[in-house]
């Protein structure tokens, strides 16, 4: 089959796990890269053999000569990259979240539905192999018919060090984490109808939520909660584990620390071990988030491929955005937001 040729928009932070995930692909790889960091670029370039750079977006797509582009800057360049892209006839990737307003998310939705193309938001979180070992056990009805759940992140983890721009937003651990452990709960419960949040500043040197507390009611009568924390210091720092508590009607699952996941049903107690591969180029405790990236890219070349839309398409992540917009107007407001608000 032909060899799927991508484009990679921003070599900041987190994009070399992007391009190490793209070097693994069967079936496709990274042609060209942009920056406007010089610096970024020539790094990145040199590291991963990639002679097409561009300082410009403008530039790169005026060249073309790939199927798809991988977009890894930051919130505000967002919708004039995806809306760049559509226009020209590019399926898109694009980093969480994926717009900073509904407004505009919305808008980058429908400007690749008119044109046509694939738009996937890199929600990476769902693809973590004891995430996807969990759901699995669930869908199995092992544990019966689920009625109540929760999706914990709690970490000391100083994440500013290599993320200065996370401690000078007025919003950040609902928007940067917290919209994660959200879209978990919707893979693993379905989707929301409602939210109820409390949030709070812990760390006085930041200027955002560091703390974030959700309830969701969810359309199949599960209630779940959603809670992060990056100002909660324990024995064993878990970073950057999501653990899980899932009660059904015949029993109960639980992801504990180091990967343990435990299910009690009718048969009995069984214990595993679903600790994620540690790849070639990862290096832990980051092994769980490096190896979801490959996994999602994986699923992107295959939904190109089938003519089919991915899993975190935009569409399906608008429901993710808009439990975020809730529940900052829940914390805000002391009250429960239907998500019809935001979603009509």
């Amino acid at each position: 089959m032909t060899e799927l040729k991508g484009a990679l928009i921003g070599c900041g932070f987190f994009a070399v796990n992007q391009m190490h995930g793209w070097s693994d692909a069967a079936g496709a790889r990274i042609v060209a890269i942009c920056d406007r960091d010089p610096a970024r670029l020539q790094i990145v370039g040199d590291t991963f053999g990639i002679e097409r750079r561009y300082s410009s977006a403008e530039a790169l797509f005026a060249d073309g000569g790939f199927d798809f582009v991988d977009i890894a800057t930051t919130v505000a360049s967002h919708r004039r990259l995806v809306e760049m892209a559509a226009a020209n006839g590019v399926a898109t990737i694009c980093q969480k979240p994926f717009a900073p307003t509904m407004e505009d998310a919305a808008a980058m939705v429908a400007a690749c539905d008119r044109a046509g193309v694939a738009f996937m938001i890199h929600e990476n979180f769902r693809w973590q192999s004891p995430i996807r070992a969990a759901k699995a056990t669930i869908d199995s009805g092992a544990i019966g018919e689920v009625f109540w759940g929760r999706v914990s992140f709690r970490s000391a983890y100083d994440v500013f060090s290599g993320q200065p721009y996370l401690a000078t937003g007025k919003r950040f651990i609902i928007e940067d984490l917290g919209i994660h452990a959200l879209d978990i709960a919707r893979f693993l419960f379905g989707n929301a109808t409602a939210v109820t949040a409390r949030t709070r500043r812990v760390n006085p040197a930041i200027a955002g939520e560091d703390v974030a507390t959700m309830m969701l009611d969810h359309a199949a009568g599960i209630t779940s909660i959603v809670d992060c924390s990056y100002a909660t210091r324990l024995p064993v720092e878990p970073f950057p584990e999501t653990l899980l508590e899932v009660d059904g009607s015949k029993g109960t699952l639980r992801l504990s620390q180091s990967y343990r996941l435990s299910v009690h049903s009718p048969d009995g107690t069984e214990v595993s071990d679903v600790q994620p591969r540690l790849l070639p180029w990862a290096s832990r405790p980051w092994h769980n988030i490096q190896e979801s990236v490959g996994l999602i890219q994986r699923h992107w070349v295959e939904c190109l491929r089938d003519g089919r839309e991915p899993d975190t398409s935009g569409r399906d992540n608008l429901q993710t955005f808009a439990l975020v917009e809730a529940s900052y107007l829940s914390a805000a407001e002391k009250r429960t937001v239907p998500l019809s608000e935001f979603l009509g």
